[in-house]
């Protein structure tokens, strides 16, 4: 079972004193000494805002057995998915299982004993956004080449290819920072992050794999044909750097695609939409540790929508959906659509496309939030030319495009696939 930290509320504790542990769980100090000032005494290194900000679980970590899911009033809407016979979808899992069998087969006896769990684990729920967090599982940067390969092959049966190179992007990024705090950080590498498995590769009997690390946390369940990869992190600070020769910029396609939406509204739907003009450092709700939130449904419903407009939020919600294999996102954005007149569109934040915002997707089947934060170990007004600061001091700070984190979930239990592991054992057993 992951732990924060020390067991129980001390992580809170930790939040706030910015320790972290490193890949071995011991206690390290989370003050970064790079350019531009590196992180003040006492932030954390990973995010801000307890569990809603990517924290994670802590002391409020829910169990599987009493998981619920996103809910408007903690209340489930029922019947929103319903388990397929396998191949309904159209959409083979062959592919996946052979290359998460692959994977399996080439850890040792030992790794794999560390990195496999019953598919009910609570070791689902229990995933960070922060570099310092205590993970189980094979650790990239402990594995051979050949096992790494294998483990980035996986990676590319469940992910597209835009995912895939996003999530190794926010790799190399979390390596940069590494650098550029200056370095002698177990977690700030390319190689912080892990693989756990939930039950055993199947094309038929339900199991599902854990890939998490600093910004980065995919959870991919799997039931027969049936794929759901959320909830789904991703974040980086800074989001634009070089690194090994390589420019690297992140997000764009979620930052623009935002903005074409609300820029389609006409001035009384934006009028709906946005909230407020001025964004604190850190608006995320449905992070890490928050698989039990209660969120109201906030901003305009798409029901009166013209068809324009529909289309934009569509493009919205494929940029995140899209992270996941062609297929499967396909029978995804479906859901979606069936949907969309129930579909809310919230906003946070000034509009100009070097602004620093929130926004939020919300409908039965699908929450999105994308979240412009402020800055905790990159960049400041002096350093950076102004490109990318906005000063220090996590959520009390100035945001800036340099620190997003975003996250996608399946509300109504559909997370982990609980749903649908529940309508399985219901149904077949």
């Amino acid at each position: 079972m992951n732990r924060a930290l020390l067991a129980g509320g001390v992580a809170a504790v930790a939040t706030m004193t910015g320790c972290s542990s490193n890949s071995s769980g011991t206690a390290a100090s989370a003050s970064y000494g790079g350019p531009g000032g590196g992180m003040p005494s006492g932030m954390p290194s990973g995010g801000p805002g307890g569990g809603a900000g990517g924290m994670g679980p802590g002391a409020s970590e829910v169990k599987y057995a009493d998981f619920v899911g996103v809910t408007t009033d903690g209340k489930v809407v029922d019947d929103l998915y319903s388990v397929h016979a396998v191949h309904s979808t159209d959409v083979s899992t062959d592919k996946l299982v052979k290359a998460a069998q692959a994977f399996l087969d080439g850890l040792t006896s030992k790794e794999r004993k560390a990195s496999v769990f019953e598919v009910d684990d609570d070791e689902w729920l229990a995933w960070s956004n922060v570099d310092g967090y205590q993970r189980e599982g094979a650790r990239m940067g402990d594995l051979t080449d050949k096992q790494r390969e294998l483990g980035y092959a996986l990676l590319g049966a469940a992910l597209s290819a835009d995912g895939l190179t996003q999530t190794r992007n926010i790799m190399k990024l979390n390596a940069f920072l590494g650098d550029y705090s200056g370095g002698g950080r177990d977690t700030l590498t390319e190689g912080a992050y892990f693989f756990t498995f939930m039950g055993t590769p199947s094309t038929s009997k339900p199991w599902g794999f854990q890939y998490e690390g600093h910004h980065v946390a995919i959870n991919y369940f799997v039931l027969g044909d049936q794929v759901v990869m959320t909830p789904t992190f991703m974040g980086s600070e800074p989001t634009s750097a070089t690194y090994n020769g390589e420019k690297i910029t992140l997000f764009r396609k979620e930052t623009k695609a935002g903005l074409t939406l609300l820029r389609s509204l006409t001035d009384a739907q934006r009028g709906k939409v946005i909230s407020s003009e001025s964004k604190a450092g850190d608006n995320l709700k449905a992070g890490a540790g928050q698989d039990n939130l209660k969120l109201a449904y906030q901003g305009l419903v798409a029901k009166d929508f013209t068809d324009a407009q529909k289309d934009n939020l569509l493009a919205l919600v494929r940029v995140y959906v899209g992270n996941m294999d062609d297929g499967h996102a396909d029978v995804k954005m479906q859901e979606v659509e069936d949907h969309l007149d129930e579909t809310y569109f919230h906003w946070i934040g000034e509009t100009e496309d070097s602004s620093a915002f929130y926004y939020r997707v919300h409908s039965p089947v699908v929450l999105i939030e994308y979240d412009a934060q402020s800055p905790l170990a990159y960049g400041n007004k002096d350093s950076d030319g102004g490109n990318g600061g906005g000063g220090m001091g996590g959520p009390g700070g100035t945001p800036t495009q340099q620190h997003i984190h975003t996250i996608i979930r399946t509300p109504n239990g559909g997370d982990y696939g609980v749903d649908l592991l529940r309508l399985h054992l219901e149904n077949d057993h």
